[in-house]
């Protein structure tokens, strides 16, 4: 029945701490991101119907590490409350320990694990899915979609000059055209200019490159005067845009990041070997994180007030960054599918079996035992 209403309590507690925790990591971290999608969409010219699913997309992403950070450190302030306010001194004198707090928050770290579980199997990767599937629509469209008529506009950091007199306000996805061009280029250092009457955009079924066909025109390679100049009129000529090739091999590890779980189980390959325990990775480091956190938020009441919170967000970064380093290392093959990620999980559950036998003196037992040991020898070396 005690232990009941204690449990309860501290779940309470842990609750309320949680939300708040979350609200404000949330408000931060989400805000950010709303400022970057509008700075990205203004850049790469996506359409506005784009711009709140892929804030909303980005957000789904975001939530399995905020979430799991809110938790860590609603945990650790939970229970400095409890040593703060000396309510942990009453807890004991119940034969109530850290063992006992670890089991009382349990209910709430598992729901928090299978939800972060159903996030990071299903809904991050459907999220990163759609994410990808509006981008390369907004590539595919190409800078050259979003021309404005009349006016000269830069391309590729400066390495495209581009005016069209006349542009087409039909689709703008494929077939857009435009009349009387100009095209100022970069090509292997060489200066080439290029007049025509007529353009249309097309992407290759095959390749999926992106081309601009010319009509009716004229290229100059060098500028009048040059002894190199040369002239070349032409009836049609394509322009790639866009490689296609280039394009797929950018896109080819978002793909992986995209698939569905039950595919990356069925697949060999070390990215999709990674991925998956990645998704796993997320959620179980809640557990560990939850048991970790009943010993950090353990203090006296003349202990620093935030140095659990403190040592929280350190050994939390140090976790996930250790989790990214060892995903990485196995993408590149340096480590192995058995080895992979694990490692991490069972490092930190060796830094918590340390912490706890510090916490409980049970290295000073172990050393007294070894002294006194030491001490019987020597004395019956004397004798």
């Amino acid at each position: 029945m005690i232990n009941t209403i204690i449990a309860k309590y501290l779940m309470r507690n842990v609750l309320v701490l949680l939300a708040a925790v979350f609200i404000v990591i949330g408000l931060v971290v989400f805000g950010n991101q709303l400022v970057l999608v509008i700075k990205e969409s203004l850049k790469q010219g996506i359409p506005v119907i784009d711009l709140f699913p892929l804030i909303g997309f980005k957000m789904i992403r975001d939530v399995p590490l905020i979430l799991s950070l809110s938790l860590f450190l609603a945990i650790i302030l939970s229970v400095s409350k409890l040593y703060k306010n000396s309510e942990a001194i009453v807890i004991n004198s119940l034969g109530l320990g850290d063992k006992h707090l670890m089991v009382f928050i349990q209910p709430i770290a598992i729901t928090i694990f299978v939800f972060i579980l159903f996030l990071t199997t299903i809904a991050v990767p459907w999220s990163k899915q759609q994410r990808s599937m509006i981008m390369d629509r907004t590539e595919n469209a190409s800078e050259f979609s979003f021309i404005k008529q009349g006016e000269f506009q830069e391309f590729k950091d400066g390495e495209i000059v581009f005016y069209a007199s006349k542009v087409e306000d039909g689709d703008q996805d494929s077939n857009q055209a435009m009349e009387e061009i100009f095209i100022y280029a970069l090509a292997g250092g060489e200066s080439v200019i290029t007049l025509a009457k007529q353009a249309q955009k097309y992407t290759d079924s095959t390749t999926s490159s992106v081309y601009l066909r010319l009509k009716d025109g004229t290229r100059y390679h060098g500028f009048p005067g040059e002894s190199n100049k040369k002239i070349l009129n032409f009836d049609l000529y394509d322009l790639q845009i866009i490689d296609g090739e280039v394009q797929k091999t950018n896109s080819s590890y978002s793909k992986v990041e995209g698939q569905g779980t039950l595919d990356l189980l069925r697949s060999d390959g070390l990215k999709e070997a990674a991925e998956l325990q990645w998704r796993l990775s997320q959620p179980l480091s809640v557990l560990v994180l939850s048991i970790l956190g009943v010993l950090l938020g353990k203090a006296s009441p003349r202990g620093g007030k935030n140095l659990g919170v403190l040592i929280g967000v350190v050994v939390f970064i140090l976790y996930n960054n250790a989790l990214l380093i060892a995903k990485s290392t196995l993408e590149r093959g340096d480590s192995t599918p058995i080895v992979g990620l694990w490692w991490v999980h069972a490092l930190m559950l060796l830094f918590i079996l340390v912490l706890y036998f510090y916490r409980h003196g049970k290295f000073s037992h172990y050393l007294d035992k070894i002294a006194e040991q030491f001490s019987y020898k020597d004395a019956n070396n004397v004798k």
